[in-house]
């Protein structure tokens, strides 16, 4: 457990990518760092500031933009009603969106490090478009670049974790259910979740075009400070 809440910790704080060592490019702020140093290191704070909040176990769940919701196939009265008398329980809605919302955390850290390593390492055409863009530019930019990658590498994790979580009830609801499988609630989660990832990243985004100066960062304070 400690291993687990170490490596969260470190993923969550991107220290395996610090922002003082991003590479500088050439575009003329002066100090050897450039437009592409702003953006990677805008990604870099928000995907850091984003992460050390999901990576909790009530993460997905306490975040309004990040929450995974439950499939189509598990919502609506009728379904609910079914899952009441089955299981004997009204909140067993409640329960499996916290489960299938735990189980997004856990599965989370996978994405971490390759969210990092994408924003080191991807090609920024014009920065100059990112930089004057709307308050989630770049990380649209960024979702556009990783394509299905986070989907990808958290639908291993999301899977492990709903088995060890489940004790008997994703089972029993997923009898109950019709139209959808383990793997289909594993795939839909994966899915949402790593939707929530982008939204959270693209809300301190914002936040950080808004206010750069609270970020201490001269490089963004120096470039996006300009724009306001």
């Amino acid at each position: 457990m400690d291993q687990l809440l170490s490596r969260r910790t470190l993923l969550a704080t991107g220290l395996a990518v610090p922002i003082l060592a991003l590479p500088g490019c050439a575009s003329g702020l002066g100090g050897g760092f450039g437009l592409e140093d702003a953006i990677r290191r805008i990604l870099t704070l928000s995907s850091q500031r984003a992460f050390a909040q999901l990576l909790t176990d009530e993460g997905f769940f306490q975040d309004e933009l990040a929450r995974v919701q439950l499939p189509s196939q598990l919502g609506g009265s009728a379904i609910t009603r079914a899952l009441t008398v089955a299981l004997g329980t009204s909140a067993v809605q409640d329960r499996l969106l916290r489960l299938v919302n735990h189980a997004a955390a856990d599965a989370a850290d996978a994405a971490a490090p390759i969210v990092y390593d994408s924003i080191r390492t991807m090609t920024i055409a014009d920065a100059v478009s990112l930089v004057r863009g709307g308050p989630t530019a770049a990380t649209d930019f960024l979702q556009r670049s990783m394509g299905d990658a986070i989907v990808d590498a958290m639908f291993p994790g999301v899977g492990n974790a709903l088995r060890i979580a489940d004790n008997g009830l994703i089972n029993r609801v997923l009898q109950t259910a019709t139209g959808i499988d383990f793997t289909g609630l594993q795939a839909d989660v994966a899915r949402k979740a790593a939707s929530g990832i982008y939204r959270a990243i693209g809300r301190e985004e914002a936040a950080i075009r808004s206010n750069p100066q609270a970020t201490g960062d001269p490089v963004l304070i120096g470039v996006f400070g300009l724009l306001r």
